[in-house]
């Protein structure tokens, strides 16, 4: 495929810029349609808003659309100026704009069986069809650009990677480090992880603690690397590529970091952080309970102060990693007389290790693994505990009623941090997707040379690089000290999507040998169904984007 297949650049960037103006006009007149629907007395109402969550939930995926619109835009540019905005960067950025302004007009797919449109927001779509909207919807997402997209990812050397860290050379040597270290010590092994339910096993995680993968983020003075969030993204991201229990194991001290550096104490700092950036302890989140989910306000686990020593009592589900873990961030409830967030606070709970054999070999806790069907290497329990001890000089910031406060500061980073690996994952399935499709012979040739089976390398192809752009954006904003809530739930509502019709897409590419439990995309498939449930379920990431949304057109 030559170069003249791809758009011009400069028609392409121009008509972007133009249809950002158009997608945010639409937005806005959706803001104020939905607005009007869900407001009482001047003020918001949760009852109307929950009443009416087909047109909130379906606002907050139009303006995920809206913002990658925004972000195709911008990276078009920023890979124009730099001199980088080759013909694969043109067919995506295309492909992409075409594909979702598409959708935009038709219908937003906010699950498999749910279809959003404009219709169900009050709102139409005359506003919308500007000439430079017609024309990237018309000459976007076409089979010849998909075609060519395609071939120029078959043809291109080594991974096929549409990456994007804006030329930073620290950026480009993490990524290309973590790489490295992923192919070498984690993909060749993955599988085989993941059909034995095994543990990753302590050698690599102890060479990913020589990388300086569990303190990255953390500040020097407490001997982190004090990079950003962004750099938190690539490792993520590459380390997820390989396996998402890898990449997630960072997700542990990022938590457990981020909780201290916001909530702790001068003292508890020196304490911890040290720690956790050298893999010297491995910290566990402790927050879901069986009959609460996401509605942490009905918390029920206890602790009660005798003394010296908080005594915690109650149970605790889908904590990952705890049978190894040293360190737990345990949200528990101290006042009983306050039924909602006010009444709960943190505690950084010491553990010993466990085993297999004795998984809490303390007294107080017991537990029980739950056998789930991916996202394995770390293990996921069941804990119950009973008038189990921790030093009150743990209550994290020695302030009891802040749990909530402090937890919530977290949200964004972990957000941003899921979204990337709900990337790695995506980035998988096209890598075994693309390989497959390439070494198939199906009727005298390779399965990429039909089209259907090229289309679905192109969009898993372009959808990844979307998701990107979203998620290291919202990074940026962070690393900025930015307010980047809604833009981290974007990324996640995003990614998870976007990581889950990688795989099922990859895997149809597959046949029925994706179906086989011996075939690598078996788990990739497993792996990427949870993105779309932990860190804040869909349905929960759509309200509070609605809300942020809503709040903020008063």
């Amino acid at each position: 495929m030559t170069a003249l297949a791809a758009p011009q650049p400069e028609t392409l960037i121009s008509d972007l810029g133009a249809a950002t103006h158009a997608v945010d006009r639409l937005l806005a007149d959706a803001v104020r349609t939905v607005r009007a629907r869900v407001v009482h007395d001047g003020k918001i109402s949760s009852d109307r808003l929950e009443a009416e969550q087909r047109a909130a939930h379906g606002l907050a995926w139009l303006a995920t659309y809206v913002e990658v619109i925004r972000q195709l835009h911008a990276y078009a540019e920023r890979m124009s100026a730099a001199g980088r905005f080759g013909d694969i960067e043109a067919l995506v950025v295309a492909i992409g704009a075409g594909e979702y302004l598409s959708q935009i007009v038709g219908g937003i797919p906010i699950s498999q069986g749910e279809m959003l449109r404009l219709v169900d927001m009050g709102v139409g779509d005359e506003a919308l069809m500007t000439t430079a909207v017609r024309a990237l919807i018309a000459d976007g997402n076409t089979a010849e650009n998909r075609a060519a997209l395609a071939t120029l990812i078959e043809n291109r050397e080594g991974a096929a990677t549409i990456e994007d860290t804006g030329h930073d050379e620290t950026l480009d040597a993490i990524r290309t480090e973590m790489r490295r270290f992923s192919e070498a010590e984690v993909l060749p092994h993955a599988h085989a992880w993941h059909l034995e339910n095994a543990y990753i096993p302590f050698e690599v995680v102890e060479k990913m603690a020589e990388l300086g993968v569990f303190g990255l983020t953390i500040p020097e003075d407490f001997g982190g690397l004090g990079l950003g969030k962004e750099s938190m993204c690539v490792v993520s991201e590459e380390l997820s590529r390989g396996y998402i229990g890898v990449g997630s194991l960072g997700t542990r001290s990022e938590i457990a970091a981020e909780l201290i550096l916001c909530g702790g104490t001068d003292a508890q700092k020196e304490t911890w952080l040290p720690r956790i950036a050298s893999g010297d302890i491995l910290p566990t989140a402790v927050f879901t309970e069986p009959n609460t989910g996401s509605d942490l306000a009905s918390l029920k686990t206890r602790a009660v102060r005798e003394g010296d020593v908080y005594r915690v009592t109650g149970n605790k589900t889908w904590i990952t990693h705890p049978v190894r873990a040293d360190l737990m961030t345990l949200l528990a409830r101290t006042d009983p007389n306050e039924s909602g967030y006010r009444g709960l606070s943190m505690f950084l709970a010491e553990k010993p290790r466990g085993t297999d054999d004795d998984p809490f070999p303390a007294a107080g806790m017991t537990g029980g693994e739950i056998e789930v069907l991916g996202y394995r290497g770390m293990k996921e329990f069941e804990i119950s505990f009973d008038g189990y001890e921790v030093s009150a000089k743990n209550l994290l910031g020695e302030a009891e009623g802040q749990g909530f406060k402090q937890l919530m500061q977290t949200f964004e980073s972990a957000r941003i941090q899921t979204a990337a690996r709900a990337i790695g994952v995506a980035q998988s399935a096209l890598d075994l997707g693309l390989r497959y499709a390439q070494e198939r012979i199906q009727f005298g040739k390779p399965l990429i040379r039909f089209p259907r089976v090229s289309d679905k390398i192109a969009m898993i192809a372009v959808e990844t690089t979307i998701a990107r752009q979203l998620t290291y954006f919202a990074a940026r904003e962070k690393d900025q000290d930015r307010r980047c809530d809604v833009e981290a739930g974007m990324a996640k509502l995003l990614g998870a999507r976007v990581a889950w019709a990688a795989a099922d897409n990859a895997l149809q590419i597959h046949g029925g040998n994706g179906f086989a439990l011996e075939y690598p995309i078996s788990r990739v498939l497993c792996d990427a169904r949870i993105l779309n449930i932990f860190e804040g379920a869909a349905e929960i990431q759509a309200h509070v984007i609605a809300r942020r949304l809503l709040d903020e057109a008063n």
